[in-house]
């Protein structure tokens, strides 16, 4: 079983082989442009795949940023316990603050 982190980094893996395959199949592209005679087919086959993995690391790359937005702004998200020690946290200091008052409150009711 694998954490959600690498999951992540997994991902985050795949995207950059893509970027790198987008980078090639251009290269190919321009290089089949280039020669005298270009071959049509090899040309619009890499131009084919160049799109076509262009647009995976496009989705891809939107949804790794919408995951970091979810993270940045403090929503719940798969995975995160921020939001729960948040909670944690302020109900104790809700509760050190009650108790300052009813200590304060003591000290009145006995003078």
């Amino acid at each position: 079983m694998t954490s959600p982190t690498e999951n992540r980094l997994k991902q985050l893996e795949s995207i950059e082989n893509d970027i790198a395959n987008v980078v090639l199949n251009a290269g190919r592209a321009v290089s089949e442009l280039s020669e005298e005679k270009p071959n049509e087919h090899l040309t619009e086959h890499y131009t084919r795949q160049f799109l076509k993995t262009l647009e995976k690391v496009e989705k891809s790359l939107t949804e790794q940023i919408n995951y970091l937005s979810q993270v940045a702004t403090g929503q719940p998200h798969e995975g995160s316990s921020y939001s729960a020690q948040k909670d944690a946290q302020m109900a104790i200091h809700r509760q050190d603050h009650i108790k300052s008052e009813l200590n304060e409150l003591k000290t009145i009711c006995e003078s």
